[in-house]
């Protein structure tokens, strides 16, 4: 379970991303009162997702990894960050869970983190569900942890993934991964 600290001065936000995430069974929302500093939170969170001021950003990096919703971009913040108005929920909740378990220093986790998902759409012809769904099979999900991941059934998610495997002109999941990931070579 992710446990996930949403930080923000605008009471109608936090309940709104607390709702959004909310509904993703491997997300519990961390609700304590916004009076209280995040590093008296417990239990603690693995990611605290900030709407705000970029500013307390780089201290609560010291806490858990920070997600910043911005609207523009902010040099030097030490967190990773979206720009309002420039991602979807897909995009929001893919973003949340790549910041809060970046892989180690996993290749195909690091690649996944930083990918643009819009151009992934273009290159592929992808909706955003399926970009949603590719991403969780190139970081190693099984089909039922896929299907827990975005609150659909394991039949829905085959579904996706056949046509996924028809856009990327694959047809075992190492070649649509070596496909997404722009590492696979011509046959």
């Amino acid at each position: 379970m992710l446990r996930v600290l949403v930080a923000s001065g605008n009471p109608v936000v936090r309940a709104g991303l607390a709702v959004l995430l909310g509904a993703h069974r491997d997300i519990e929302v961390l609700t304590p009162p916004p009076h209280l500093p995040p590093e008296a939170v417990r239990p603690a969170p693995d990611l605290i997702l900030l709407d705000g001021p970029a500013a307390p950003a780089r201290a609560l990096t010291s806490l858990a990894p920070v997600l910043l919703l911005t609207h523009t971009p902010v040099r030097g913040a030490g967190c990773a960050q979206l720009v309002h108005g420039e991602f979807d929920e897909s995009e929001l909740i893919h973003a949340v869970r790549a910041t809060a378990h970046p892989g180690g220093g996993s290749t195909v986790s690091n690649i996944l983190r930083f990918r643009n998902p819009a151009s992934q759409v273009q290159r592929f012809g992808l909706s955003a569900r399926e970009v949603e769904v590719m991403n969780l099979i190139a970081s190693g999900m099984t089909n039922q942890q896929i299907a827990a991941t975005c609150s659909i059934t394991e039949k829905t998610v085959k579904n996706h993934i056949n046509r996924i495997f028809a856009k990327l002109h694959s047809t075992t999941r190492g070649e649509a991964i070596a496909s997404w990931l722009g590492t696979r070579t011509a046959s």
